[in-house]
């Protein structure tokens, strides 16, 4: 007979998967859905089949990480102690909501267990010292890189990738023979079959990088208990993650609901790739990546490099209206064309780049991504402290 408080941490741990399906599907596959490329179904279809790969191949090293290594007794996993860390974890992203911040579900997780460690006094400091180095030295790669694509490389690319809708579908079924076979529709071009493939690969990309780093937020303390085997718990998660997708996802897809959406559809994929990239990186080393905080990074340093080509650096920061530096050789690409000089972009949509940087902005993301997983940490502390739920 299965244990009644086991369904309980069960069904709770799916409810946290469910969002993160419902949060995490908009930035994956909400440039390709804004596009016209695939529709809602398609991209929460496609949004639970990557999430599970990552999750089955690579998640499980940073299960193992949270459930069983951060801490020196994985015995201080009781179910209600397991039960109690998902709660934190819950309670202290939705502070994050109501302010408006996109919080690290990894951050809180990982705080919310450290807090029970130190409660329980057996958290694994080296554990915990690793994560963190990575934690600050990740989105310093992830800003760096995104600043010297937006500064050299963003006007090239954004002529490479930009897609020129036809008026006709992508494509059409060729119902000659014994069984349809999908063709490109004659309207179709070159160009926007390319920047289709791309968006849409991005996105898989994206999901894949989510299920790496993300599945264990949900099913780690579970795990850690020995009550739920890794492999029952994948597929759990993975399922509730596929529910959000088809669901509550529908609606950030709808409205491209993340900061890195609402960027230009070169500057998300620019984004987009340099975050995932990371995360599937730290998550092979069983680190728990934050994809919001790299985002977060790597949207000011694609915007930073983007705006600091016309103005210089100073400029930038203050988001003051000064004269262009001027360039006298221009550039020309491989077919002879000019390229426009290093800061010739569009005036308004540089300007709007270079309000990235206003301090007050600035200062409150990066405080709130620092104090919500100190609420889960805090509070799982004080409660394991004071409460014997181990």
């Amino acid at each position: 007979m299965v244990e009644p408080l086991l369904v309980v941490g069960v069904l709770v741990a799916m409810f946290v998967a469910y969002n993160i399906g419902g949060a995490t599907t908009g930035p994956a596959f909400g440039p390709a859905v804004g596009a016209d490329a695939i529709s809602k179904t398609v991209a929460a279809a496609l949004m639970g089949l990557f999430f599970f790969i990552g999750a089955w191949t690579v998640g499980r090293n940073v299960v193992t990480k949270l459930g069983t290594e951060l801490v020196l007794d994985p015995g201080v996993f009781t179910l209600e102690s397991s039960i109690a860390v998902l709660f934190f974890i819950g309670i202290a992203l939705l502070v994050g909501n109501l302010f408006g911040v996109p919080a690290s579900t990894s951050m809180t997780a990982v705080g919310a267990i450290a807090g029970l460690g130190l409660a329980g006094g057996v958290l694994d400091l080296a554990v915990m010292g690793e994560i963190a180095i990575w934690w600050v030295v990740s989105p310093i790669i992830g800003f760096w890189v995104s600043l010297v694509i937006g500064r050299y490389f963003y006007a090239r690319l954004n002529r490479m990738v930009a897609i020129e809708r036809s008026t006709g579908p992508l494509l059409e079924l060729d119902r000659s023979g014994a069984l349809p076979v999908p063709r490109l529709h004659p309207t179709t071009n070159r160009r926007e079959l390319v920047g289709t493939v791309t968006v849409v690969g991005i996105g898989c990309l994206m999901a894949f990088s989510s299920g790496t780093s993300n599945i264990a937020n949900a099913v780690a303390p579970l795990v850690g208990s020995g009550e739920l085997a890794m492999n029952p718990a994948i597929i759990l998660g993975g399922v509730a993650v596929a529910v959000g997708a088809f669901t509550i996802a529908r609606r950030t897809l709808e409205t491209m609901g993340s900061d890195i959406t609402e960027l230009p559809l070169t500057a998300a994929i620019v984004v987009a790739s340099v975050s995932s990239a990371l995360v599937i990186f730290l998550s092979a080393l069983g680190i728990p990546a934050s994809f919001v905080v790299i985002a977060t990074m790597s949207i000011i340093g694609l915007g930073w490099g983007r705006a600091t080509r016309p103005v210089t650096v100073p400029e930038a920061v203050s988001a003051e209206k000064s004269t262009p530096v001027t360039v006298d050789a221009l550039a020309v690409d491989e077919e002879g064309e000019q390229l426009p000089p290093i800061g010739e972009e569009d005036p308004e949509e540089v300007a709007g780049t270079a309000q990235l940087f206003s301090p007050a902005t600035t200062a409150r993301v990066v405080l709130m991504q620092n104090v919500v997983p100190a609420i889960a940490t805090v509070g799982a502390y004080l409660t394991f402290r004071f409460v014997p739920l181990f």
